[in-house]
């Protein structure tokens, strides 16, 4: 990270919990708000930076049960989709609140199941919000798609789930764990790797259940996700940008283009090399993308 553009940690009370957050760019530019997907390292460090170096308030935070956000539970977890979709409206108001800038909207981008949150974000709480990107997810919620959509790849998931769980309370094991899921998944194994020790750092324990949610996000297993979403789309009335990476064999690139045609004026971008996760040769390009939204 450059000098200019330094993280800065804070836990920030919204919603009656505790969001885990870093901070890039001035306090009072316009915001744009990161969720995890489920951990804010989800979204890359060079991301961060370049949207701040563009003149943003850049906020990345953790979803309820991973990092430094309130764990409880990750097996049972006690709240729906529609409590951490208002938990980043919350978050919104908190930090635009903490300056003392009112309802400030913010650009809220999710990915993966952040993008899930996003979308249900968007549109329950349209006030809080001025744009939107949604990266590498679906219009429908974990378990089997609708009929239109394409679902995981079977292959894929065969290996990916196949493979013996690591030793949880081993950092090494994890990452490399990671690392070995990332090559099937299509993704970049050293940055993953490097990624899930970061991850496994800021795990509150060593726990099977909430490595699960921290690593692989599996609260969104058992967690309640209705009502339906998908039809309401074309509600969603701020510019919206979809970003997909045309390998991905987890929510398989006809999951974006969906949501591209049912969002009114999304736009979307396709990554010609990515799976998963934004590669580093792409940064430059969705950073592009999300400024060109506006400046909230």
């Amino acid at each position: 990270m450059t000098a200019a553009h330094t993280a800065v940690r804070a836990a920030v009370h919204a919603n009656g919990v505790v969001s885990g957050t870093e901070s890039f760019g001035a306090d009072d530019a316009p915001l744009v708000l990161l969720v995890g997907g489920p951990t804010m390292l989800s979204w890359p460090d060079a991301l961060c930076e370049r949207l701040a170096a563009g003149g943003r308030r850049v906020v990345r935070y953790d979803l309820r049960d991973s990092g430094a956000s309130t764990t409880v539970d990750p097996q049972a977890p006690g709240y729906t989709l529609r409590d951490l979709a208002a938990d980043a409206a919350a978050l919104t108001a908190a930090l635009a609140g903490a300056l003392g800038g009112g309802g400030r909207p913010a650009h809220l981008a999710g990915i993966g199941v952040g993008g899930m949150v996003a979308q249900v974000a968007a549109l329950d709480h349209p006030e809080a919000f001025c744009a939107l990107t949604l990266v590498g997810t679906r219009a429908v919620a974990p378990g089997p798609p609708d009929d239109d959509l394409p679902d995981h790849d079977p292959a894929t998931m065969s290996r990916l789930f196949a493979r013996p769980a690591p030793d949880w309370s081993s950092r090494t094991a994890v990452a490399e764990f990671a690392a070995a899921g990332a090559e099937i998944l299509g993704n970049d194994p050293g940055t993953a790797r490097a990624t899930a020790a970061r991850i496994w750092d800021r795990t509150p324990g060593t726990a099977p259940p909430v490595q699960l949610a921290n690593q692989l996000g599996l609260v969104f297993a058992t967690l309640d996700c209705a009502p339906r979403w998908r039809e309401r789309l074309p509600g969603i009335r701020v510019p919206t940008l979809v970003v997909h990476g045309r390998r991905d064999p987890f929510f398989p690139l006809g999951n974006g283009e969906a949501l591209a045609r049912e969002i009114p004026g999304a736009r979307l971008l396709v990554l010609p090399e990515a799976a998963t996760a934004i590669p580093d040769a792409a940064v430059g390009e969705v950073t592009g993308a999300m400024l060109a939204l506006g400046p909230g």
